[in-house]
């Protein structure tokens, strides 16, 4: 069975995080709907962003993935 993988990078590499996507959602579907929640939260101008994204992320399905950050390929 395969499984759709959403990679969150971020300009601090240890705040980069991997998520699974819901069954119900398609790989740009869900694309949209992060960017949409990381404006919303964005603009929100919360105490801590990520914090409230992942929690959003969450609530709607998307399953955090435990991962190991590698060396840089360039």
């Amino acid at each position: 069975m395969s499984q759709n993988l959403m990679l969150l990078p971020s300009r601090e590499p240890s705040r980069a995080r991997l998520v699974r996507i819901p069954d119900d959602l398609g790989p740009q579907e869900a694309y949209r709907y992060v960017t949409g929640l990381i404006a919303e939260v964005e603009g929100a101008a919360g105490e801590d962003e990520l914090a409230e994204v992942l929690e959003a992320l969450e609530g709607r399905g998307f399953e955090p993935v435990e991962f190991v950050l590698g060396p840089a390929l360039d």
